[in-house]
């Protein structure tokens, strides 16, 4: 019998290729070290550091040894993939800040099992205020920044399976790499990497300019939205050829994109693009509506019959123009206000700016109506927040967007409680909530009990859990656009 399977096991190494025999080998550290993921990790580069010729540990010139490790994976990308496809699990990393949902949907799948971690990789200190946490983050003030980063990836494409990106023209674990890498191999190397590795990449769309031209998105409306944008002549931010481009590579390296309130055009159009909601995620603890307010930020009270009116605008300075011309929209409310004023009502408008985005409740809680955009089509962070507090939010939702989004589900759109207003129609809507406050509250009622079905970190948990573990099993059957 030694003589008989000492010919079978030769035999099978002849046949085999070197990526079933690789495969074969990490599937038997994975069997040893698969209840400590980290061990596992690390076991796994040991091997296949030894394969490329590389000392299993790191040595101190990180850069020419990074640079060597990540050429080898690019190289033998397909002998590899058997291995890397052998050895997934339930583990995700969450690429760059989108507010703070991917904060909280990481700790919502830690709950259930998942090993999920957020990498901020955005250097600015000024938008920091907008992210409520993170596991890791580039600071940009290290002057091996590019090591540092390219040290992190290299590591992280052993240690996760599912990599969820959140920035339009961002889809990196920093600038400083991306251009690197650009310089050294191809643009975007990283990336295409990750998905040749048989790793599962998720996106998550940023609004108007991703992916879709801006010709397509100012066909959108009498009255496109474009017209009173800032940026529309500046082609480093938006055009045509930018957006295309971005969409281009977006899809081709996209197993599942989410989406929230239509804007179907161009490479939005693909079949992997899904209204997924729940990705749009935020606490309901953090935003409750029996919040206690802390001394410094509670506002002095209004007379009885007082309301107060909430519109925010993040990234004030760069969205307005001189005219104080804005998506927002604060051009059409501040005559409107001003006309309600003059009539005898007493409104209160608070405009915060600047203020870090776990402080900013504490202002919102205190409002009684929350004004959004009434030109875009959509709403956004801010009226999920609203409505998350119980608030009432007044914007213009797009038809078109709302029966693009009512094809794949159909309870989102029909239970959706904003109130929608036209710059045409906005005085009599904001007239009729003023004059009754009983609609607010019942509005309020349905606002948080929705917010909390569609946007809280549990629904989003649970959501997720769905789909990554779908993408992982290979269901086909989850990228076809229909109805859940």
């Amino acid at each position: 019998m030694g003589v008989v399977n000492r010919l079978r096991d030769s035999f099978e190494y002849r046949v085999s290729s070197p990526a079933e025999r690789f495969a074969r080998r990490a599937s038997l550290k994975w069997q040893r070290f698969r209840r400590r993921p980290d061990r596992q990790s690390r076991a796994f580069r040991r091997e296949l550091r030894k394969l490329a010729g590389l000392p299993a540990q790191l040595p101190s010139d990180l850069l020419q040894d990074g640079l060597a490790e990540f050429q080898y994976l690019l190289a033998n990308h397909q002998m590899l993939r058997p291995a890397f496809e052998k050895l997934a699990g339930r583990r995700v990393l969450f690429v760059g800040q989108a507010y703070y949902n991917g904060w909280y949907l990481s700790r919502a799948l830690r709950r259930l099992g998942w090993s999920a971690d957020l990498l901020n990789w955005d250097t600015n200190p000024a938008t920091q205020i907008y992210y409520h946490g993170d596991d890791f983050r580039f600071t940009g003030d290290t002057p091996d920044e590019v090591v540092h980063n390219l040290a992190f990836f290299l590591e992280a494409i052993y240690k996760y399976d599912i990599f969820h990106f959140s920035n339009a023209h961002g889809m990196c674990f920093g600038f400083p790499l991306e251009q690197a890498i650009a310089r050294r191999f191809s643009r975007h190397a990283e990336i295409y990497l990750l998905r040749d590795l048989g790793k599962k990449v998720v996106y998550t769309n940023n609004g108007c300019l991703d992916g879709v031209s801006q010709t397509s998105f100012a066909s959108w409306g009498e009255t496109p939205v474009c017209t009173i944008c800032r940026w529309r002549n500046d082609p480093a931010v938006c055009s045509d050829e930018r957006n295309l481009d971005w969409g281009r590579f977006r899809n081709a390296v996209a197993d599942y994109q989410c989406l929230l309130g239509g804007n179907r055009a161009d490479f939005n159009l693909a079949p992997t693009v899904h209204e997924v909601p729940e990705f749009y995620c935020l606490s309901p603890d953090i935003w409750r509506p029996d919040l206690a307010i802390p001394h410094q930020f509670r506002l002095a009270p209004l007379p009885p019959q007082g309301v107060r009116l909430y519109h925010g605008i993040g990234h004030r300075s760069s969205r307005t123009d001189d005219d104080g011309v804005n998506i927002k929209c604060t051009h059409i409310y501040h005559p409107v206000i001003e006309r309600l004023r003059q009539e005898g009502y007493v409104l209160d408008l608070l405009e915060p700016t600047d203020i870090p985005n776990r402080d900013l409740r504490y202002v919102q809680v205190q409002a009684d109506i929350f004004l959004d955009m009434l030109t875009y089509g959509w709403v956004g962070a801010t009226a999920r927040e609203a409505m998350m507090l119980g608030k009432p939010v007044v914007a213009y939702i797009r038809p078109e967007w709302l029966e693009s989004l009512r094809r794949e589900i159909p309870a989102y759109a029909d239970e959706l409680p904003i109130v929608n207003a036209t710059a045409e129609t906005v005085e009599s809507v904001l007239r009729d909530l003023i004059d009754h406050p009983e609609k607010r509250r019942e509005i309020g009622r349905r606002s948080r009990a929705f917010a909390v079905k569609w946007h809280s970190d549990d629904a989003g948990g649970r959501r997720f859990d769905e789909i990554y573990s779908r993408l992982l099993k290979g269901d086909l059957q989850l990228l076809e656009t229909s109805p859940r």
